[in-house]
């Protein structure tokens, strides 16, 4: 199944603004401020965070759940932090920190699974390009 969005941008770079359109129901305004100056509103980084975090936790469930181990709850925070690399603004890192309700399990299991799931998951794969992925996993209860 297609994933459809698209954005548009008008204006020059700076002074211009932007919006966007995810699915049916996402939608966001963007411009240079909320980009590089943290401003206000959305950027493209924040949406990729959101995806990765949304793809890790549905793959991490479903590796606890085939391992007949199905979680109560994996949450996950993605933080993408974009800076200047060879001069042009780049995503140099991206940091995964999940949490995980799952019965049956310790931590140590819980870690493999987590990190069997950063390298498996689409949006990872999808990121291979970025230099560093790190994960924090914690088994809460």
């Amino acid at each position: 199944m297609p994933a459809e969005a698209s954005a548009e941008w008008k204006g020059d770079l700076k002074s211009g603004t932007g919006t966007f359109i995810a699915g049916e129901t996402i939608r966001g305004e963007f411009s240079y401020k909320s980009r590089f100056e943290d401003g206000p509103g959305a950027n493209p980084e924040q949406l990729i965070a959101a995806a990765h975090a949304a793809c890790f936790s549905m793959a991490l469930s479903n590796m606890l759940a085939e391992a007949g181990t199905p979680p109560q709850s994996v949450r996950t925070e993605a933080v993408v932090t974009l800076r200047p690399l060879d001069g042009a603004p780049t995503i140099t890192s991206i940091a995964l920190h999940t949490v995980g309700v799952v019965a049956g399990i310790d931590d140590a299991a819980f870690r493999e699974f987590a990190a069997k799931a950063k390298v498996g998951c689409v949006l990872s794969r999808a990121l291979a390009a970025v230099p560093e992925i790190t994960l924090e996993a914690t088994l809460e209860g």
